[in-house]
Formats: C-alpha cells, structure tokens, sequence
C-alpha cells in the first residue's frame, strides 16, 4: 500500500548560483522522490515533491542541509494532495 506524501517549499539562503538545484536532484533521485525543483526570481528556490512518506522525511533533511557552498536560512513548506501523474524529478527553468 502506497503511503505517499507531497509538499512545494521555498528555501531563502545562499541557493542560487552554488549548484542548489543539482544537489536537489541528486537528492531526489536517491530518495526515489518526483516533481521539480527551480530558482525564483526572488532568489529562492521552489521544489515540489512527492514519494513515499519515509523518503519525503529523509529527503526535507537533505533540503534544510543543503550542498556544501550553500547555506539554507529557512524552508517555508506546505503539505500538498500527491499528483497521480508526478512520476519523474526535474529541473524547471
């Protein structure tokens, strides 16, 4: 049975231009986690993001760590209903 969980969050710090979307996807890609990740014009990072409850957890503690040349400030996050059709992980431009 299928525990799946999905939030979108904007993480503010140093996350544009320190290689933040590609840690994102590394991430996601380990945690079998879809949907997207992108810089904001704002300077944030949006990701949406879905998979299996215990892998949504261990993949939101990578996010608040971050790669190592940035430095995540805070994470706004809302818990979403999962997308049916969310099945892969991307990075939006």
């Amino acid at each position: 049975m299928s525990n799946l969980k999905r939030f979108r969050a904007k993480i503010f710090g140093i996350v544009q231009g320190v290689g933040f979307r590609w840690f994102v996807m590394r991430e996601a890609e380990k945690f079998n986690i879809a949907g997207y990740v992108r810089n904001m014009y704002d300077g944030t990072v949006e990701v949406d993001a879905q998979g299996e409850a215990e892998e949504i957890e261990k993949f939101i503690i990578a996010l608040r760590k971050g790669p190592p040349m940035g430095a995540v400030a805070r994470m706004e996050m809302e818990w979403l209903v999962p997308a049916e059709d969310n099945t892969a992980f991307r990075v939006v431009f």
